[in-house]
């Protein structure tokens, strides 16, 4: 590992409003937990899949930047 990558991921729930693209957001979507995996990289994959285990506490992963190490 060369770069140094720090990644944050938090669960969240929307208060209100509606969800929408903006100047920083090209594109959003609702995901269940089954969806995860075929929407994203194995190393960003699996800190969604942290966020939203309850029953856990936050996790520290090790990645190449695609995949765990």
């Amino acid at each position: 590992m060369n770069d140094l990558t720090v990644s944050l991921v938090f669960r969240c729930a929307a208060l209100d409003g509606t969800p929408a693209t903006g100047p920083r957001t090209r594109a959003w979507r609702w995901a269940t937990r089954a969806e995860v995996p075929d929407l994203a990289d194995e190393a960003y994959a699996v800190r969604v899949l942290d966020a939203l285990d309850t029953a856990a506490p936050p996790a520290v992963r090790a990645h190449d930047g695609v995949t765990l190490v």
